[in-house]
């Protein structure tokens, strides 16, 4: 095999594109918990997660979330938390910084005037 036809084949193999990550929607996971509760034979939820992709840790964090009350919880999505609390917390250390100016000046001005009494 020559450099030139190995060039070739390589080149000629196909890689498929990534697959993007799943998501699902509030109702489609209630819907599993709760198709899921009934099945009390050996298999039953392995069948049932098999028939629709899922692995068993998806399944338990969802179960876990719903038998908790927290419907909101399973639409809670990953990622960064919003941006509002930065910059709520970016304000108060501003005014934390302005405040302890403030007092580093009269704590200043407190000494100034003990040292003229003294005088």
């Amino acid at each position: 095999m020559t450099r030139s036809s190995r060039r070739a084949s390589i080149e000629d193999v196909e890689v498929p594109a990534t697959e993007r990550r799943r998501r699902f929607t509030v109702e489609y996971k209630t819907g599993i918990v709760q198709e899921a509760a009934p099945c009390r034979a050996v298999g039953e939820i392995g069948s049932l997660l098999r028939r629709e992709g899922l692995f068993s840790s998806q399944f338990t964090t969802w179960r876990k979330r719903y038998h908790a009350g927290a419907r909101q919880a399973l639409a809670r999505r990953r990622g960064p938390k919003p941006r509002a609390e930065s910059s709520e917390v970016a304000r108060l250390q501003h005014e934390n910084a302005q405040l302890r100016d403030q007092l580093a000046r009269a704590e200043l001005l407190i000494g100034i005037q003990k040292n003229s009494q003294r005088c």
